[in-house]
């Protein structure tokens, strides 16, 4: 047999070795990193993620429920999705309003012109009452629907023909007087003038007003002078509590849960990526 030919054939023979001890080693790599990649993902599959409990909460509510901090009462108004709104009337609220000069309010179901008293620094005011002439006319089977003017006067044409002035057909407005700590029935509320000036009326005075508050999960409310923290048990239930210490050690667990899992996950995608490099560079040619 030439020489060459012998040459050949051991080259082949050494390859062919080569190549089955690289396949050899890569499989028990391949095999290592998938059980370390499958350990590692059991341990993710079997874990129980903990969540924030209080077995003694100051109040636990369901939707419609009262309950009381101090002396004010509240009601649960609304629980759904992790959030929620608590109602308490507050039985001495304080409300405000403006009435600006020559407007028109509705006191006592009739509508009155405001007027302040003249002068730089007045102290009163007047209400005039705002006479409906549309609604005076219609009520009138007499009365055209509308008044008609003559030489700058304003006249109402009764049967058609008889002019009869706006004055003296329509009824003389009443008025009424109030001045600076007077007190006057507005939105059924005995209502105190707080002050008058050359362009406003100021009013103030006290009644119930029902006010809401926004729960969201896990968030601190205030009650009064008391903080609590609201935590949603389910979609039905809100618990508040004092318990700080306890949902801050239970958070940090829960984050040091979350850390190790997250830990876990890497090894389980790195191991399992190693394994298809190996198996991908196990069938590489060799160079020998």
């Amino acid at each position: 047999m030439p020489r060459a030919f012998e040459k050949t054939v051991t080259v082949i023979r050494h390859v062919t070795k080569s190549g089955d001890m690289q396949r050899r080693a890569a499989a028990i790599y391949v095999a290592l990193f998938i059980v370390i990649g499958a350990a590692s993902y059991s341990l993710i599959a079997t874990a129980q993620t903990p969540t924030v409990e209080f077995d003694n909460p100051e109040y636990e509510l369901a939707q419609g429920d009262q309950f009381q901090v101090g002396d004010q009462t509240y009601n649960v108004s609304s629980v759904s999705d992790g959030s929620g709104e608590l109602q308490y009337t507050n039985e001495s609220a304080e409300y405000t309003a403006t009435w600006e000069n020559n407007s028109t309010q509705s006191v006592d179901g009739d509508e009155w012109r405001v007027l302040v008293a003249d002068g730089d620094d007045p102290s009163a005011f007047t209400l005039r009452e705002e006479i409906n002439e549309t609604a005076i006319l219609q009520d009138d089977p007499d009365a055209s629907e509308e008044t008609v003017e003559q030489n700058g006067t304003r006249y109402v044409v009764i049967n058609e023909s008889e002019l009869v002035p706006a004055d003296e057909y329509f009824p003389s407005p009443e008025t009424q007087s109030y001045a600076e700590g007077d007190t006057i029935q507005y939105e059924g509320n005995a209502t105190t003038v707080d002050s008058v000036t050359t362009d406003a009326v100021q009013l103030s005075w006290t009644a119930p007003r029902t006010n809401t508050i926004s729960v969201a999960n896990d968030a601190n409310v205030t009650l009064g002078d008391q903080t609590y923290l609201a935590h949603f048990a389910d979609d039905s239930t809100l618990q508040l509590t004092q318990d700080f210490e306890s949902y801050d050690r239970q958070t940090a667990e829960i984050d040091r849960l979350q850390t190790y899992t997250n830990g876990l996950w890497g090894i389980s995608i790195v191991s399992f990526l190693t394994a298809v490099f190996m198996i991908g560079f196990a069938y590489l040619p060799s160079r020998y």
